[in-house]
């Protein structure tokens, strides 16, 4: 039809130009977003909702051009087909002005309130000036006092949950109409897109089917271990109270590992200390991670990274401290801020958010809509490779990987209301975590709001896709590094490092280059032969921990799973 022919030949210019105005928009947006999150004052905070409201007008205008093009489905070109498939979502534009502007002055409050946060000191009442970072996930992971690490418990969700409660019910009721007016039926549906999959979330449940009963195996061993310390704070079969795990959130329980893990006679290496005899700074932990990347032919931190990022936390100002890495959409700008201190946590965050400016670097050349991962998991699994060692942070995660949007998709689709927000939130940490709070819950109390992501509207999946592909490709590069052989027993894949392997980054590299220009499958792929998620690489790496865990559980008797708790919500 050369009607068709005429306007793909005219789409193909307009898409040029799309294509440079909407670099401009984001890398101006990126700026004040910056801005703001590195110095939390009203006016940056008013600078800031003055540019998003003007980028997201442009962004509307723009749009109304882009839908004047009215054939793009049957376009030849699947590359120029697909940009136009990604532009004709306008997303939070959608929303009327007025409302827009409540929209992320919501967000931004919220993120405000979290990273802004202080609670009193258990011994000394007066001193009333601990943040999160680095006060509170110090005392959660060094105190081994139970009184204490309750006090921090209940203390920060005090501070930070009721305040957004109002707040968060504003922003799902916006988000849903946002996600109407994109023709999603809600906010769920539009957050599960960019995974071009009406089975994913079957897929996700039957993965977490397969890595339960390695998780169940910790669980038992972990609350068997905590019980000889604590005593009877922590039952024999009920769920682990979730204060004692060195952690806010009990996501990650690498903290408890001192009187937990297999042998405590074996000198743990304790890279904490290791890295403060051997006097790292925070720069230097930055540039081990740069050396990682560089050894296996990935690309160098610009100049422009090293003066502009924030690796710091500063002294004279309040900052969201929350680790993040910054794409500024010009091809040159990429930052990290984090409030860095010299802890092997740190040392494994700067890995993981430098992953993401890897990904940023591979990507640059792409067109701006698709400067993105194959999917957000993707994204969460570059900077990984590099920590999969960590049995203690990596099972027990997922489950609370999962449930986070578990809870936040039955938000948005209704079947949680208001008035039950608390008690659901329990019931999913029960069912999946097998973890109970420290004292009993009511619906006064907002404890979601405790987490980041929720408050920052940051969907969560991700990291849960990311535990499990980065197994995946950890073994597609392990293969192509000479380094694991399915039928060699003599090079398991836990025993893989691909440091230094050329060979191994090139394959990552051909990947990260495709950013989200094909369906994620696509990617998948590039580097792994194959197109679906899939535990199995999980699954083999743990093998021998598995073992040694039903077979110490089944010498100590312990009991695998948990009764009901008898704290109520």
């Amino acid at each position: 039809d050369p009607e068709i022919e005429d306007e793909e030949l005219r789409a193909r210019d307009y898409m040029r130009i799309l294509d440079r105005k909407t670099g401009e928009l984001r890398n101006r947006d990126a700026f004040a977003e910056w801005e703001y999150a590195s110095n939390l004052t009203q006016h940056n905070l008013h600078h800031k909702l003055a540019v998003q409201a003007d980028v997201d007008n442009q962004t509307k205008e723009l749009w109304q051009e882009t839908i004047q093009f009215r054939y793009w489905q049957v376009y030849s070109d699947p590359f120029l087909k697909r940009q136009f498939k990604k532009y004709s979502i306008l997303g939070v534009p959608a929303l009327p002005q007025n409302k827009r502007t409540r929209y992320n002055q919501i967000i931004s409050d919220m993120r405000r309130i979290y990273s802004t946060a202080k609670i009193c000191d258990y011994q000394n009442s007066t001193k009333c000036d601990l943040s999160l970072e680095p006060e509170l996930t110090n005392i959660l992971a060094n105190s081994r006092d139970p009184e204490e690490l309750k006090h921090v418990w209940i203390e920060w969700r005090k501070a930070v949950g009721p305040n957004c409660f109002e707040l968060f019910k504003d922003y799902v009721e916006l988000s849903n109409q946002i996600a109407r007016l994109n023709n999603f039926t809600d906010n769920t549906a539009y957050w599960l897109e960019e995974f071009e999959d009406p089975q994913f979330r079957n897929q996700i449940e039957s993965i977490w089917e397969e890595l339960r009963p390695l998780y169940l195996q910790i669980h038992a061993y972990v609350r068997y271990q905590l019980r000889k310390k604590y005593g009877d704070i922590v039952s024999e079969k009920g769920p682990i109270p979730a204060h004692l795990l060195g952690n806010m959130w009990s996501q990650s329980w690498e903290n408890v590992k001192d009187f937990t893990l297999p042998h405590p006679n074996k000198e743990e290496d304790d890279l904490t200390e290791e890295l403060q005899k051997q006097n790292y700074t925070v720069v230097k932990i930055f540039k081990t991670a740069e050396d990682f990347f560089k050894s296996i032919n990935l690309s160098a931190m610009p100049e422009s990274f090293w003066n502009l990022s924030i690796l710091e936390k500063p002294e004279d100002r309040e900052i969201i401290c929350h680790a993040s890495a910054w794409d500024f959409y010009d091809g040159k700008d990429f930052r990290i801020k984090q409030c860095t201190e010299i802890t092997l946590h740190h040392f494994i965050t700067a890995h993981h958010e430098m992953g993401h400016v890897e990904y940023f670097l591979q990507y640059k050349n792409q067109p701006v809509i698709f400067r993105r991962g194959g999917n957000s998991g993707f994204h969460e699994a570059v900077g990984d490779l590099i920590s999969l060692s960590i049995g203690l942070t990596k099972i027990v995660f997922l489950p609370y990987g999962y449930l986070m949007d578990l809870w936040r998709w039955d938000v948005f689709s209704g079947k949680i209301g208001p008035d039950e927000y608390n008690c659901k939130w329990w019931e999913l940490r029960e069912k999946y975590q097998g973890i109970e709070p420290p004292v009993e819950r009511t619906e006064n109390d907002f404890d979601p709001a405790a987490k980041y992501h929720i408050v920052a509207d940051v969907p969560y999946i991700r990291y849960f896709i990311s535990f499990v592909i980065q197994f995946q490709f950890h073994r597609a590069v392990c293969e192509k590094a000479g380094q694991y052989d399915p039928d060699d027993p003599s090079k398991p894949l836990y025993n893989c490092d691909i440091y230094q392997n050329t060979e191994a980054g090139n394959v990552l590299k051909k990947m990260l280059e495709l950013g989200s220009s094909r369906p994620w499958p696509d990617a998948m792929e590039v580097l792994t032969g194959q197109r679906t998620m899939d535990a199995s690489a999980l699954l083999e790496y743990f093998t021998p921990l598995k073992k040694w865990l039903e077979q110490e559980n089944r010498k100590n008797n312990v009991h695998i799973g948990w009764e009901k708790s008898n704290k109520d919500c």
